[in-house]
């Protein structure tokens, strides 16, 4: 209980102390300096979110680093086990990217406003034309290269199963080409969901995968299940043998 009233109360004090910076990064947008403005952004988020995970109990163990290309655009497909996600990624894989995430988070004060200087895409799930205008706008991003997160599954298993991926996020990529790069998240729903809404420290393993090339005129539902099934044996426990 102490730790997760100790970590709510760090998350707002964080938050407000990084008003200044975000001021600051609004005025380089106007300014046009924008490699002064993405360096300060994301140098902040992966700050916010690694001491975020820390003050939580999260141990973060990563392994295929290496399997994220340093240049170009990629987009994350990535399994959704709980809230801690988003910090997981933004703080302990380096390339700047921007999230597709629910609509719900804009009314976060502060935090909407650094997502939205990070140029993530806010979607209403259940509204099908907002949906389509969402997606057009992230193929846009992927196309003036920057990288993007999309949790296929599109609500959070608060669990280690993992649910059925929809296939808008893989329409995406055959449009753009860019190459798609699968990561397994196993443990974030432990830090948090497990217990309802008390805070518990937990091991999270992050697997990231080789890329994938999706190539043009395949089936979206065969190009679904091929990252699906990349995921699903990652979040399996490593043989020992």
């Amino acid at each position: 209980m102490i730790r997760t009233v100790i970590c709510f109360i760090y998350f707002w004090l964080y938050l407000l102390f990084t008003l200044p910076e975000l001021c600051w990064v609004k005025y380089l947008r106007w300014r046009g300096r924008q490699a002064e403005r993405e360096r300060i952004i994301f140098s902040r988020a992966g700050k916010w979110a690694r001491s975020l995970i820390r003050m939580a109990g999260g141990e973060i163990i990563i392994t295929g680093q290496e399997n994220v290309p340093m240049s170009g655009p990629v987009l994350f497909i990535v399994n959704h086990q709980g809230y801690f996600d988003i910090p997981v990624l933004l703080g302990f894989i380096a390339k700047p990217k921007a999230f597709l995430a629910k609509a719900e988070l804009k009314i976060v004060p502060i935090l909407s406003s650094w997502m939205k200087e990070m140029n993530c895409v806010f979607i209403k799930r259940e509204r099908l034309k907002q949906s389509r205008s969402a997606l057009e706008h992230c193929a846009r991003l992927l196309k003036e290269s920057l990288s993007l997160v999309v949790f296929p599954e599109g609500t959070r298993s608060k669990s280690s199963r993992l649910g059925e991926f929809k296939t808008g996020a893989f329409k995406l990529a055959l449009q753009t080409g860019v190459p798609i790069v699968p990561v397994a998240l196993d443990g974030t729903y432990k830090l948090l969901e497990q217990q309802g809404w008390l805070l518990r420290p937990a091991t999270i393993q992050v697997r990231i995968a080789p890329p994938v090339l999706p190539v043009k005129d395949t089936d979206p539902r065969e190009l679904t299940a091929k990252i699906r099934q990349i995921i699903a044996e990652n979040l399996q426990e490593p043989s020992n043998t």
